[in-house]
């Protein structure tokens, strides 16, 4: 075997084992990017989530939501918001729902002194439905407790459900609690946004789930991926 072909041997053998190396680096960066695309798929899942009350359907409703004097005082227009909101939300989703217009419900709510006092059945009766929507807020802020200069929206509700053909009108045929936040973004600057703005936010979210719980609807997998 002359040197020239035994050099040309050595020089073949060793491009092709940097060929390998190359493939295997190669294999392991693609099986890197697939991972992470396996990854952001996984992220951007959705699921079906079922009601958790299906109770209105073909049903008369009403929605009544009621807060303390302070978030009454510090966000004046939440509770028509949510009043509002919420019925349209229930009225577009829920299979033959009749929901009362929120106008006539607040207006109610004024001229009735005492309203909160009274019994679940008779406010049924008083609105002529068959389900009232009793979402009692008992949290709504825009900034961390005592601290002004951060946004870190929360709310928080008791929802619960009359139902003036249930086991007793008086006391909730269902019962859930509801929390939202917004944004989601640690530490958010107060010259990041407006309070307009955050209030928008966090009004939103929290009707979504609020109007989640009562029909069948499609959501993130992983809500805070």
């Amino acid at each position: 075997m002359s040197r020239s072909f035994s050099s040309h041997a050595r020089n073949g053998t060793a491009f092709a084992f940097a060929m390998v190396l190359v493939g295997l680096l190669s294999g392991c960066e693609i099986f890197g990017v697939a991972s992470v695309i396996g990854q952001n798929i996984e992220r951007e899942k959705k699921v079906e989530v079922l009601a958790e009350y299906d109770g209105l359907r073909d049903s008369t409703v009403a929605v009544v939501v009621l807060t303390d004097m302070m978030v009454m005082y510090e966000h004046p227009g939440v509770v028509a918001n949510i009043c509002v909101n919420l019925s349209d939300r229930i009225a577009r989703n829920v299979q033959g729902v009749q929901v009362l217009d929120p106008r006539f419900v607040l207006d109610w709510q004024h001229q009735t002194a005492g309203w909160q006092s009274m019994a679940y059945g008779l406010i049924c009766e008083e609105l002529g439905v068959e389900r009232v929507i009793w979402l009692d807020l008992f949290e709504f802020r825009l900034h961390p407790p005592g601290n002004r200069w951060q946004w870190d929206g929360a709310a928080s509700a008791n929802i619960g459900i009359v139902e003036i053909d249930g086991f007793d009108p008086d006391s909730f045929g269902e019962a859930f609690d509801v929390s939202s936040t917004f944004p989601n973004v640690p530490e958010l600057g107060r010259e990041s946004a407006t309070a307009s703005q955050i209030q928008t936010g966090l009004l939103a979210t929290f009707v979504q789930k609020a109007g989640w719980l009562f029909y069948d609807h499609i959501e993130d997998k992983y809500p805070d991926a």
